[in-house]
């Protein structure tokens, strides 16, 4: 089992959840983060500190149409190891339903 940010995450971007991770398996796109699987130890400490609740197990439903997609931009986008301010909007943003594909950008963060 691994964790999945799903698109929960899509423009809220919060990044607590990278600070408690022990293995640094966060890796962030302009507009979400998403978890490498093949770094992910599955110990979960991440899923509590989101506030938008957009990590879920791997077993979860809602991880299914995310799997892929953690794992595709995992190996392009920089990895973040370091909290950084949400998006101006994000509280706006947090909770929206069907934030993917419409969202979602496929642009790399900063890192």
């Amino acid at each position: 089992m691994t964790f999945v940010v799903t698109d929960k995450c899509i423009r809220c971007k919060y990044t607590d959840c990278v600070t408690v991770c022990p293995v640094d398996c966060f890796y962030e796109g302009k507009n979400m983060l998403v978890i490498d699987p093949d770094v992910c130890i599955d110990c979960g400490v991440c899923v509590p500190e989101c506030p938008a609740e957009a990590i879920v197990p791997d077993t979860d439903p809602a991880a299914t149409p995310y799997a892929e997609l953690n794992r595709r931009f995992s190996q392009v986008w920089p990895n973040i190891t370091t909290r950084k301010p949400p998006p101006d909007d994000a509280a706006a943003w947090d909770g929206a339903p069907d934030k993917y594909p419409a969202e979602f950008s496929e642009e790399p963060g900063d890192g």
